[in-house]
């Protein structure tokens, strides 16, 4: 996997020295404890890790973070024990890993979105950390877990509470709340680095943080100089990035500072995105704004036969490789214009906008509020009041509603309620169905899965809406995280300042019903971004819609889809049925729901005949307890 970017965390005992020398065949770099004995193992660029030291201790960030090495040594002298590390660490900004080595004990987590993830398995019979899996799957020759495969199938990412599953035996996944502390004989255990904030302050109230938190976010982007592109679709959560990065840079005026911006046209002449992007570019004349012509531009599902071996360097399946060929596009583009680093909007739907399930908590805090609202929305919106009424009247636990949703998760909803007007759903979470073409035996696989994690399993939140924005925060973490994995390898890292973990903490800690309001867009984020967008560009209350473009793309590459999934890997190992999935490719589909599992079909097909070269060590497979 060379050009990977990869690191390990060992214990700071000699049972790790044995663990070292199993991974040094694939590692550039190394950073080791106060004793001497190896802490990091991996391959990263230049200024990717910063580490501080103070006597004995070591803290290192690894990510984005505008903090330096003495700085952080000034941190670590502060360093009590091994359980002071987050207060220590107050104030740092960005997205990051954060790893500490104290007595003997070694402590590390990545960020509350998943954005930054970590793994461990047991390697030469102590455990080890990573923040690849498949690092950690390739070392202990660990083979794929079908029923996770299977899962990828429902929707990928995983949602919760399958987003802290791995899709290799034997790996598993650190918590996201959660940070892995490993002792000097390689034992290892989890406990929570993070809580969700309580939706207490009113939104006029949270603006002033979320202001604030956005602009350091952004800021950490800019902080080490030269080009940054963005992308500016015309959506406010885009649009605002690229001011905040415009100002950041006139602010700090960092070396080669410049900002570029990207757009992309789509083919429904209704969608209103273009002269919105257009007003924000013409705000912006210091900026370079790159909109390529169709013909630079490919369609979602081109060129697909081109994703095989290290051109799918991700660790585990996910959709994009649907746009497999426009994040190629993109890294030309924008690397050859000198970008180094790539900003997008994920995350700002999330934070800003509130799901329907926050209805189900609304009606019972603030009922005579709550009728105002659903009231103007089910007017708005033609909802059917039986409907409405019985998903507010539903009382289920989050771990009945699991439990609901692994018993009928295999029923289709019928082709012909596709366009007629249903009220939203206002449980724990979308109850999303296996697609058409899954086996039964992918099904049960999934069931599976669902019925053992309704045992156990915690709401992120006790509120609904909070509950699902935290969710979605989650999801979007790893579909970013992915994404860089794809685009860093070509040069261009990604970043979504909205998924860093200040703005989240800012954002949430706002009342789920007041993060939106009936004919207002984002509020709060437009009170943020006030006097650093213009007026005229935040008045915006429409967002574009891409069907037409789903309609197009699958029309172009149809003939290419269908052969890609002749001989399928997915329908050898039982979990697809072929010819069912060549039927719904090939039968008619009058809205983008009908297909909207292919995209995961397709991510974890070609992500699973990519593996074999991935799997490989260097040298034979090492086993738990190995010398």
């Amino acid at each position: 996997m060379s050009g990977d970017v990869w690191f390990t965390i060992l214990p700071d005992g000699e049972s790790g020295v044995a663990a070292a020398r199993l991974l040094r065949p694939w590692a550039g770099e190394t950073i080791a404890h106060h004793s001497g004995r190896p802490w990091l193992l991996g391959s990263w660029p230049d200024g990717l890790v910063t580490v501080g030291a103070a006597g004995a201790r070591r803290v290192a960030v690894i990510g984005r973070c505008p903090v330096t090495a003495a700085e952080l040594s000034a941190r670590a002298g502060r360093l009590r024990d091994i359980g002071d590390v987050e207060r220590i660490a107050r104030g740092l900004t960005g997205s990051f890993h954060l790893l500490a080595s104290v007595d003997g004990t070694v402590r590390a987590r990545g960020s509350a979105s998943g954005v930054r993830r970590l793994f461990h398995a047991r390697v030469a019979g102590v455990t080890v950390a990573a923040d690849r899996s498949d690092r950690l799957a390739a070392v202990t020759g660990a083979a794929l877990d079908e029923r996770l495969l299977a899962a990828h199938l429902l929707a990928s990412p995983l949602p919760y509470p399958l987003d802290d599953h791995c899709v290799w035996q034997g790996v598993q996944a650190v918590p996201s709340f959660g940070c892995l502390l490993i002792d000097a004989e390689g034992r290892a255990r989890t406990q929570p680095w993070w809580t969700p904030p309580e939706p207490q302050l009113a939104w006029q109230e949270g603006v002033p943080a979320v202001r604030a938190a956005l602009t350091a976010a952004v800021g950490a982007c800019t902080a080490d100089g030269g080009t940054v592109s963005a992308d500016l679709s015309g959506g406010m959560d885009s649009t605002s990035l690229c001011f905040l990065a415009a100002r950041e840079q006139e602010r700090t005026r960092p070396a080669g500072a410049r900002l570029v911006t990207m757009r992309w046209q789509s083919i429904d002449p209704e969608n209103d995105d273009a002269a919105w992007a257009a007003r924000a570019a013409a705000r912006l004349p210091g900026s370079e704004h790159v909109t390529p012509s169709r013909d630079e531009w490919p369609l979602w599902y081109s060129d697909l036969t081109a994703l095989t071996g290290d051109a799918v360097p991700t660790d585990e399946p996910g959709p994009w490789v649907r746009d497999g060929a426009r994040l190629a596009a993109l890294c030309r583009l924008m690397t050859g214009r000198g970008s180094r680093l790539h900003l997008m909007g994920g995350g700002g739907d999330e934070l800003f906008s509130t799901f329907p399930s926050h209805l189900h908590d609304y009606v019972r805090c603030h009922p005579l509020a709550a009728y105002a609202r659903i009231r103007t929305q089910r007017a708005s919106q033609h909802w059917p009041l039986g409907q409405l009424l019985r998903q507010l009247a539903d009382r289920r636990t989050f771990n009945q509603w699991l439990t609901a949703w692994a018993q009928d998760f295999t029923s289709a909803t019928p082709l012909s309620t596709a366009l007629v007007r249903r009220a939203p759903s206002t449980a724990w979470g979308v109850d999303l169905r296996m697609p058409p073409w899954a086996t039964r035996d992918a099904a049960a696989a999934v069931q599976s899965l669902l019925r053992e994690a309704a045992e156990t399993a915690e709401p992120l939140a006790l509120q609904r809406g909070q509950h699902t924005a935290l969710a979605c925060v989650r999801t979007g973490g790893r579909g970013l995280r992915q994404l860089d994995q794809v685009t860093s390898r070509r040069g261009l890292g990604h970043a979504a300042p909205y998924l860093d973990d200040q703005v989240i903490e800012a954002a949430l800690a706002i009342r789920v019903a007041e993060r939106s309001t009936p004919g207002r867009y984002k509020p709060v984020l437009a009170e943020a971004m006030r006097d650093i967008v213009p007026d005229d560009v935040l008045r915006r209350q429409t967002k574009g819609e891409y069907s037409t473009d789903f309609h197009a793309s699958l029309r172009h590459n149809r003939a290419g889809l269908v052969e890609l999934f002749d001989g399928s890997w997915l329908a050898r190992t039982g979990l697809i049925d072929d010819a069912a999935l060549r039927a719904s490719l090939l039968g008619v589909h009058p809205t983008p729901e009908g297909l909207r599992s292919l995209s995961s079909s397709l991510g974890t097909e070609i992500w699973l005949r990519s593996r074999p070269a991935h799997t490989s060590p260097p040298s034979t497979a090492i086993t738990e307890g190995a010398p």
